[in-house]
């Protein structure tokens, strides 16, 4: 049987170099089929700046398009903020994480003092369950939901969570706890360029096309 000590091992060297091929790779070929899809040229009359257009998309999309937006869906929108921020607060500024980015990658910067990542992690957990109990209770959401939704939560969730509770040495033995909580984040680089977490590289680009086009037409976007 594998022990702790094993395990953890396995999930810091085999696991992680085959989930960390299969996250680039994966990055890579839906990058290239976004950029060879291309368009059609368009040979119409530009009313206005399509690069413009697109720097605007791209900022004014952060904002809901109008008061009512923001009344109806306060709860998901404020949660979703505090997710998104939480989450990269504790994944790009926490001191063990950076070290590992320098041990990877060879490049690194100062990170943010442990009360204020655990402050966040605590806020991500909370906004992610905040948005969890919405899916499940918004008759529309639920409706709308797929398992590749839920499955996304959960392997969002469990990082965060296996995280705290290595930090703060809930379970024992110590290398158990971390190696579930490494196990989970590769889990995660696996599943991330075939599901909708890819819009995370995507995001900016889909904003700008998108703003260009109907900064072309002079339509705001």
């Amino acid at each position: 049987m594998m022990s702790a000590v094993d395990f953890l091992a396995w999930v810091r060297g085999p696991m992680f170099n085959i989930a960390l091929i299969i996250f680039i790779f994966g990055v890579i070929v839906r990058l290239l089929e976004m950029l060879l899809i291309g368009r059609k040229p368009d040979y119409s009359e530009a009313r206005e700046s399509a690069f413009a257009g697109g720097v605007r998309t791209i900022f004014r999309r952060f904002m809901p398009a109008d008061t009512g937006t923001l009344q109806r869906s306060t709860t998901v929108i404020f949660a979703g903020y505090v997710f998104h921020i939480g989450f990269f607060i504790v994944l790009l500024l926490f001191v063990p994480h950076i070290l590992l980015i320098k041990d990877t990658l060879g490049i690194q910067w100062a990170g943010l003092p442990t009360p204020i990542i655990d402050a966040a992690t605590v806020m991500t957990l909370l906004a992610l369950l905040v948005l969890l109990i919405n899916r499940l209770v918004n008759p529309i959401l639920r409706f709308l939901s797929t398992f590749q939704d839920y499955l996304i939560w959960l392997l969002v969730f469990l990082p965060v969570l296996t995280g705290y509770m290595a930090f703060h040495h809930f379970i024992q033995p110590y290398q158990l706890v971390l190696a579930l909580h490494i196990l989970s984040v590769e889990l995660l680089m696996i599943v991330f360029p075939f599901t909708k977490l890819m819009h995370t590289f995507t995001l900016f680009f889909a904003r700008w096309y998108n703003g260009a086009i109907a900064g072309r037409k002079g339509v705001k976007a």
